[in-house]
């Protein structure tokens, strides 16, 4: 089934010939990344002509990237992986953002002759205001509050379906999300800010009333609003979950979280009491391609390292136990320091 992910889709306006004559709201059931989704797609292809659905749904620390991105030069994924973090891949485009459970998703899913940005962003705009807060749009995909941003937007389109998803920043971590999102200084700078904490903002800092469960309610009660139908909250029956749980397995492999086609090269260099060391490692599909490691040591095994890597997964305890089954070739002091400069680089 072709596919496009977008950041600034083509805009299907609501049309009086086409009206919703039929609203839905989901609610995530866990905070399962993976598993939320799954449930995301799966409804996706369940909208029926005429119909919105509205989503809600929250993840546990957890990075989420877009569809096309190297998900390494976004995310410190050693340290997402080492703390107890999620890193799942999405179906839309976009940038890296950070979940946690001071953020509420959204997804408005549609036919994509029913699909209607400004509206469902009006959505988003009346429960946010309920609560006192003025919001504006910025550019193509931000929602500001006091200009900061507290939500992010992106699109997903699919044969005859389409959604619209975001991010609604309410008591988020922004320590957190520091730690965990790298973001180039190309695109901050261009932001005219330092930091990605400085470009964002909770609403609770705004509003103390603000709490997850008052959001939810708001998004239903400003969804009828906008929508002049009241919405029915729908569950999944057995079938259904069973057929969620299948789509889970896509969210859960290395393949579509790290083996997307997407090849860099990663060039890192320190230098040793032994001699200098650099080491290039080509990278696709989530795994060692090509692996050099030059040096002026006078070890001239040293060449093996980079053979061991061949293959292997791109991931700090992948890396380190392959320069640990070449230690005996390598020597202890050589071997002890190569590891340290991949826990350090990776």
């Amino acid at each position: 089934m072709p596919h496009r992910s977008r950041k600034n889709p083509v805009r299907y306006f609501y049309r009086r010939n086409k009206m919703i004559t039929k609203t839905g709201i989901f609610y995530a059931s866990g905070t399962c990344p993976e598993m939320n989704l799954a449930l995301e797609e799966y409804l996706l292809f369940h909208t029926e002509s005429g119909e919105c659905l509205l989503y809600l749904w929250q993840n546990e620390r957890t990075v989420v990237v877009g569809r096309n991105q190297n998900c390494w030069k976004e995310c410190d994924v050693s340290r997402l992986k080492e703390e107890g973090g999620h890193l799942v891949r999405r179906l839309s485009g976009g940038g890296a953002v950070y979940h946690d459970l001071g953020n509420l998703n959204f997804t408005f899913l549609v036919r994509k002759e029913d699909y209607d940005l400004e509206r469902q962003l009006l959505v988003i705009k009346k429960a946010v205001e309920s609560f006192g807060v003025p919001v504006e749009k910025s550019g193509r995909n931000d929602l500001l509050a006091k200009d900061r941003k507290f939500s992010g937007n992106a699109y997903y389109e699919s044969g005859d379906f389409a959604y619209h998803h975001g991010t609604i920043l309410i008591d988020a971590d922004k320590e957190q999300m520091a730690r965990y999102l790298t973001v180039s200084k190309e695109k901050l700078k261009s932001k005219g800010v330092d930091s990605v904490r400085s470009r964002v903002g909770n609403l609770k800092d705004l509003c103390s009333e603000i709490t997850v469960e008052r959001m939810k309610e708001a998004m239903e009660k400003a969804f009828e609003e906008v929508y002049g139908v009241t919405p029915q909250k729908r569950k999944l029956d057995e079938k259904e979950e069973k057929k969620v749980r299948d789509l889970k397995e896509k969210y859960d492999s290395f393949d579509w979280k790290y083996g997307r086609k997407i090849s860099f090269t990663h060039c890192f260099s320190r230098r040793y009491s032994w001699g200098n060391a650099e080491l290039e490692l080509f990278v696709n599909q989530g795994k060692i391609q090509q692996a050099v490691l030059y040096s002026d040591a006078l070890n001239t095994e040293l060449s093996e390292a980079g053979q061991k890597l061949l293959g292997c997964p791109y991931e700090r305890e992948a890396v380190i136990q392959r320069i640990e089954e070449c230690s005996s070739v390598l020597g202890q002091e050589i071997a002890e320091d190569l590891k340290k400069l991949i826990l350090e680089e990776l």
